[in-house]
């Protein structure tokens, strides 16, 4: 029996299969997980993904499952907390960026009305290449970098964007040749359509 073909950037970490095959470039309509994915990206900065993956459950217990307004209401013991914490990323300026960037979603959700709803207008229709390569960000990525920074959003700047961009199905980043792209895809094209009939 022959082997599936995948993209080529999760190697055979078993872990890492399990999130390109099931995860990767699927659209989320839970926005406790939409947080968890644009958090994770902003803790993954300078690190491998796999790290993250590894440690994801205990970011998970500690940081309330990712619950918006729990992680709002996060002060100074809870950043002393974590940063004791060997089970996550122990840096002070991304567990602060968490704290920060929950307050903030609080306020786009209460203006805007919908976390998931107001990132999906980020979405693109084709995915953007260099060269024929997937590019570290774009200009897609940097406009809502931009834009998140403004609302006072830290952390998430234009390739932690894309990573995030990614992760959501924002684009379909899957190779072509890829066995999940088209499912991907179908998936993506399929969120869409039901947020424009709403």
């Amino acid at each position: 029996m022959s082997e599936v073909e995948r993209c080529a950037w999760p190697t055979t970490d078993e872990t890492y299969l399990a999130y390109h095959d099931g995860e990767w470039g699927r659209p989320t309509t839970d926005a406790h997980l939409l947080f968890e994915k644009i958090c994770l990206e902003g803790f993954q900065s300078g690190l491998s993904w796999i790290t993250i993956l590894r440690k994801r459950d205990r970011f998970r217990e500690v940081f309330a499952g990712f619950d918006i307004a729990k992680v709002a209401e996060f002060g100074e013991p809870d950043v002393l907390r974590l940063l004791d914490d060997a089970g996550i990323i122990r840096h002070r300026g991304k567990i602060e960026a968490t704290i920060n960037n929950a307050q903030r979603a609080c306020e786009l959700i209460e203006t805007e009305g919908s976390l998931v709803d107001w990132i999906w207008t980020w979405a693109v229709t084709e995915p953007e290449r260099i060269d024929g390569g997937i590019p570290a960000h774009t200009d897609r990525s940097a406009a809502l970098a931009k834009e998140l920074k403004r609302r006072g959003w830290r952390f998430f700047g234009p390739t932690t964007a894309y990573a995030f961009m990614q992760s959501e199905g924002l684009t379909n980043d899957h190779d072509p040749s890829c066995f999940v792209h088209d499912e991907c895809e179908a998936e993506r094209l399929e969120f869409l359509i039901g947020r424009e009939l709403r």
